[in-house]
This record gives C-alpha cells, sequence and structure tokens, in this order.
C-alpha cells in the first residue's frame, strides 16, 4: 500500500497534473459533428412514421421503435457529450459556446419532433402496458417505459410541449450556462502570504489564481492563511454578485412556471419524480438529518480545542490537522487510489487503471475551465470521462476516488444500454462514496502515527458532514428561496444572503461563527443553478453507501460480488429493489438514522484518535 508522503515535495508538473487531459474525439467515432447532426435528423424522420400507432402497438413493433429510439440517444449523446466536455475545458472559447448552443438547438427541435411518443404512451391503459412489459423482447427498455408512465399527470398538450422543448434553448439552459461562464471566470487575488503557500508566484508579490485555488487554501493548517484565503474568495465573488444573483432569480421563477402547468404540488416534486422518491420519504431524509445538527456541532466544538481556538470560524472547519502541509503529486495519488481500489477488487482496479492509461481524465487547473469537479457517462457504447481541478491536497485524492468511483459504475452498467445505464440521483452517489470510503479506510490501515490516523479521521468524518449535513442545509436554502421567489417575488442580493445565514446558522448553531463575506458563498455553488434540489441526493447517497460499506465489514470479501451486481444493474430496477441487492432497506423508516449511527461512530473514532495523538485529555 502506497502512502502519501506529508514531507517531500513533488515535481511542478506532477503536482499540478500537468498534461492530465482527456481525448474526446473518439467520442465523434470519425464523423464531424454535423455528420452527426445529419444522422439524428434521418433517425427522427423514421422516428415519426410512429406517430398514431401505439395504441395498437404489439411487443415486436414496440421493440423495433425503442431500438430506433436507442440509436438516436446515443448519435445525440455522442455529440451532445463531445461539444458539452470541449466547452467544460475552458468555457471563454467562443467556438466550444457557439457550437454547443447550436448542438443545443438542433437537439431541441429533435425533441418537439418525437414528443408525441410520451404523449400516446401515457394514453395507453394500464392493462395494454401491462401486456406489452411482461414480455421478455422489452427487458431492456421495460423499467424506463413503466417510469414515463409516471408522468402522466404533469403532461401537457403536444403543442404546448413543443414549444417548452424549444423555449428551453433560449430560456433555462441559456442561464445556465451564462452561470457556468461566470463562474469559471471568477478570478481571486490571492495575497503574497497565500499565494506562496500554495505554490503559486514567489510569495512576494499577490497572484491571481482561479476560484478552486482559493478555495483549496482553505484547508491550510496557518489561520492566517485560511483567513486571507477566504477574504480572497469574498472580494472575488464579489465583482458579480449582482448578475449571479439575477441569473439565480430568473431560475426560480422559470422553475415556478413550469411546476405551475404541470400542475406539482411543490418545487421538490418534480426531482422527487426523477429520483423515484416519494414527496414524505425525501421529507423524512431531510427531518431525520436536522434532527441531528447536533453531530457537526459536537464536532465544530471538538475542532475548535484540537486548534486552540475558542471557536471556529466558517474559514477553519477545513481546516487540515495533519501536522505539516500535505503536496500530493498526480503519480502519487494515482497509485494510492488505484491501489485502495484494487484492495476491495481487482476488478475494479483494472476498469479504474484505463481511466489513466487511456485518457478519460481531465485534471489540470485552467483559465476559463468549469470549477469542481464530475464523472459524464456519455453513451454506453462509448465509456465516461472525469473532470478534476487538481491542486495537488490531500481533498483532491478523495475528489479523484469519488469520481472514479462514478466512472466504474458508469462502466459496469454500459451493458444496460441507454435507456437503464443510469441510477436516480438518490442512487447515483453510492459508488463514489463507497470508492472514497475505500480509499481512505485503506490509507488508515496503513497509518501508524496517531497524528496522522487523526489528520485521515478528521478528513473522513469532515467529508461525512459536509455529503450529508451541509447538503441538507443547503436543500433548506433552496427550499426557503424557492419558496420566497413563489410567494413574495425576486430575491435582492441581500436576502439571497439572509437566507443562506440562516441555513448556516442552523446547522452550525453556536460552533461556527459565520463571518459578514460568507453570506455571499451562496452565489458559486452550481448545483442550485443547473439542477434544482438535486443536492438532497448526496446525503441520500452518502447514507446509503455508509449503510452498504457496513455491509462490506460485516461479510468480508463476500459481499463484493452483490457490490459488483448493484453497479452492474445500473438503473434497471427501481431504488428499493436495487438496495435489497445489497440488503439495504430503503422502506425502512429507520434507515436514515442507522446510517446517522455511522456518522456518530466516525465521530467517537476522531475523538478516539485524537486522545491517542495526546491532543486531548
Amino acid at each position: 500500500m502506497t502512502t502519501i508522503d506529508p514531507v517531500a515535495p513533488a515535481p511542478d508538473d506532477d503536482l499540478t497534473a500537468a498534461g492530465v487531459g482527456w481525448d474526446i474525439d473518439p467520442l465523434l467515432a470519425g464523423a464531424s459533428v454535423d455528420e452527426l447532426l445529419d444522422r439524428a435528423d434521418d433517425q427522427v424522420r423514421a422516428i415519426e412514421d410512429w406517430r398514431g400507432r401505439l395504441a395498437t402497438v404489439d411487443a415486436a413493433g414496440l421493440e423495433a421503435l425503442m431500438c430506433q429510439l436507442a440509436d438516436l440517444e446515443d448519435t445525440l449523446g455522442r455529440v451532445g457529450s463531445y461539444v458539452g466536455l470541449r466547452l467544460a475545458v475552458d468555457t471563454l472559447d467562443p467556438e466550444a459556446g457557439a457550437l454547443m448552443a447550436r448542438v443545443q438547438e438542433q437537439s431541441a427541435q429533435f425533441a418537439t419532433r418525437t414528443v408525441f411518443l410520451e404523449l400516446e404512451w401515457s394514453a395507453l391503459s394500464d392493462e395494454h402496458v401491462t401486456d406489452l412489459l411482461t414480455d421478455d423482447r422489452l427487458a431492456f427498455c421495460a423499467h424506463h417505459l413503466a417510469n414515463l408512465r409516471r408522468y402522466r399527470s404533469h403532461l401537457l398538450s403536444e403543442p404546448e410541449e413543443q414549444l417548452l422543448a424549444e423555449k428551453q434553448v433560449s430560456g433555462g439552459s441559456a442561464w445556465v450556462r451564462l452561470f457556468d461562464e461566470l463562474t469559471s471566470a471568477i478570478e481571486v487575488s490571492l495575497p503574497p502570504e497565500v499565494a506562496g503557500a500554495a505554490g503559486l508566484g514567489d510569495g512576494e508579490e499577490p497572484v491571481v489564481a482561479g476560484l478552486e485555488q482559493g478555495l483549496a487554501m482553505l484547508a491550510h493548517p496557518d489561520r492566517d492563511i485560511r483567513r486571507a484565503a477566504a477574504e480572497a474568495v469574498t472580494a472575488g465573488l464579489a465583482p458579480g454578485l449582482r448578475t449571479r444573483g439575477y441569473v439565480f432569480n430568473t431560475l426560480l421563477l422559470d422553475k415556478s412556471v413550469d411546476d405551475r402547468l404541470r400542475s406539482y404540488p411543490s418545487w421538490l416534486s418534480a426531482r422527487n419524480l426523477a429520483n423515484e422518491a416519494s414527496d414524505s420519504s425525501v421529507q423524512a431524509l431531510v427531518e431525520a438529518v436536522t434532527a441531528r445538527y447536533d453531530l457537526p456541532q459536537r464536532w465544530y466544538r471538538l475542532k475548535a480545542d484540537l486548534l486552540g481556538l475558542d471557536r471556529l470560524a466558517d474559514y477553519d472547519r477545513m481546516a487540515s490537522l495533519a501536522p505539516s502541509e500535505t503536496q500530493i503529486g498526480w503519480a502519487e495519488a494515482r497509485t494510492v487510489v488505484l491501489d485502495a481500489y484494487r484492495s476491495f477488487s481487482p476488478v475494479l482496479a483494472d476498469a479504474a487503471q484505463q481511466f489513466f492509461d487511456e485518457h478519460w481524465i481531465d485534471a489540470p487547473v485552467r483559465p476559463g475551465k468549469r470549477p469542481g469537479a464530475f464523472c459524464a457517462y456519455t453513451v454506453p457504447s462509448h465509456h465516461p470521462y472525469v473532470l478534476l481541478n487538481w491542486t495537488g491536497r490531500t481533498r483532491d485524492v478523495a475528489t479523484l476516488a469519488h469520481e472514479l468511483g462514478h466512472g466504474l459504475h458508469a462502466l459496469l452498467a454500459r451493458p444496460q444500454g441507454v435507456f437503464h445505464q443510469t441510477t436516480p440521483l438518490t442512487l447515483a452517489e453510492t459508488a463514489s462514496v463507497f470508492g472514497e470510503t475505500v480509499t481512505t479506510n485503506a490509507l488508515l490501515a496503513s497509518l501508524d502515527d496517531p497524528a496522522d490516523r487523526l489528520a485521515l479521521l478528521a478528513s473522513s468524518l469532515e467529508d461525512s458532514i459536509a455529503t450529508v449535513f451541509r447538503q441538507v442545509a443547503m436543500n433548506r436554502f433552496e427550499d426557503a428561496v424557492h419558496t420566497h421567489r413563489r410567494e413574495e417575488g425576486e430575491l435582492s442580493v441581500e436576502r439571497f444572503g439572509d437566507l443562506w445565514f440562516a441555513a448556516q446558522t442552523d446547522l452550525f448553531g453556536d460552533s461556527v461563527e459565520i463571518t459578514e463575506g460568507y453570506r455571499t458563498w451562496w452565489s458559486y455553488i452550481p448545483h442550485f443553478i443547473g439542477s434544482p434540489g438535486y443536492v438532497y441526493a448526496y446525503a441520500y447517497g452518502q447514507l446509503l453507501a455508509l449503510s452498504v460499506y457496513a455491509r462490506y465489514a460485516e461479510r468480508g470479501p463476500a459481499f463484493v460480488d452483490d457490490y459488483l451486481k448493484l453497479l452492474a444493474a445500473g438503473g434497471s430496477q427501481d431504488p428499493v429493489s436495487l438496495g435489497r441487492i445489497v440488503d439495504c432497506d430503503l422502506e425502512d423508516p429507520s434507515f436514515w438514522d442507522a446510517g446517522l449511527d455511522i456518522v456518530a461512530a466516525q465521530l467517537d473514532a476522531a475523538v478516539d484518535a485524537a486522545r491517542a495523538a495526546g491532543r486531548l485529555a
């Protein structure tokens, strides 16, 4: 097992993952974007011949139609993934932006021409649908078709559906793209001492860096560095704050109009329906988590003691407890993560190796690159890609393990095909969190020094707190802003800040001081903009993944096959059925409490490690 060396510096190119870029040209399969769009047009023409025929379709006919649709999805998925990934690495490239816009416009036109299919399918009788979906020839799309029927009461007429599809390109999608471009262009002027600590510049002059590099410095062990970095981030967010607030307001209104037209009872109902989760079950999750806010508050009070502070400030929350600042090179991180995956399953490790060997990862920080990290599934006939913003920090190793978990889920589920490869968001984080947990625990097993174990246990606990409690606090913020926009109208920047402050205060209690600058930090979070309602899925996935890992701890190697079956199943079954594969009962009301008890056990382990390291009495 390779461990991270907190002392030895990494070469600059390795530390920044210079040259680690993806090759997305194979997505086009030797064709041009225009050729693929022309192919899609021909495929749509063939599908249009089915208009008016679904009422009498038999299983053989429906199989033929769904195969045609799968081919269309593959074509559009390839070209859409290509232009999206190209823009993600340089949102400031006008040519890439124009290409993305053209593909979106064409795709919207294709959607308007095929919208009749969902309407005709939803109009069929339950008896006819049941007869069709029990035919083995439709197994490759049965769950997908059954799910479409769940939207029956929220569909509009065909002209209305066509109009909404056409207007989406110049409406919601356009505002989301603008937000991505605005946040990708945010610059943070790091003071000399912060720039020097980040390995940027000579430490004598301020350095202009990207938002990700500024945020990464919040983990620095020196409080003065953290404070200065936070102030720099706040200053960097200020220039475009009102514009980003206007974008958010516009999308809040856009969603409220959609929800009203489609008769959704709440702002979150559409997301819950897509996640195959009831409104009541999601509310139960939120209530279970908010009822245990004492866990993060207890940790933050303990961390203040460990750092020698009376009370943490918001910029102290991610402070490293490691005895020295760690720098991790790309090569070392790759070995750490692959070794961890191999300790669990050679099958997963060999699959993960492909991401490195075959250029499926884009890692370096660059001007104009989209912030954060993600895994793009693309299409089942191709392979996924991973985007990172590598800053050479310990946290980046966990992010790499996390995104590779997504990638491995996508790879193993490819045989499910275009209709069943992806899971609802509520299960989408399971493989990523599980992979991150495997990596952390493999590293823990290799550490003997109590101080090193404390630092890693603290990092793991803080990941759980961020994923479960912080994401639910973000859900509470979202709930507040959507409700305000619908009941009271447009929100001012100050009002956004007030609601953000209130949600964060509920989370932290009196354990963390929220600084004035932190009131604007809602304004760079992309999930609020592009995926409203998404964030609770992180908590759902984290608690599920921890429970899945607990099953592994109980059963050992015998569990591995079941876990691989779960990943290979993709989204071919509903979440409850998928959970049963790994012996998790998502219908049990106490399920969330069991996951939260695991987080509490992580906290107890961190306390024990702090005592062993001589940091507590």
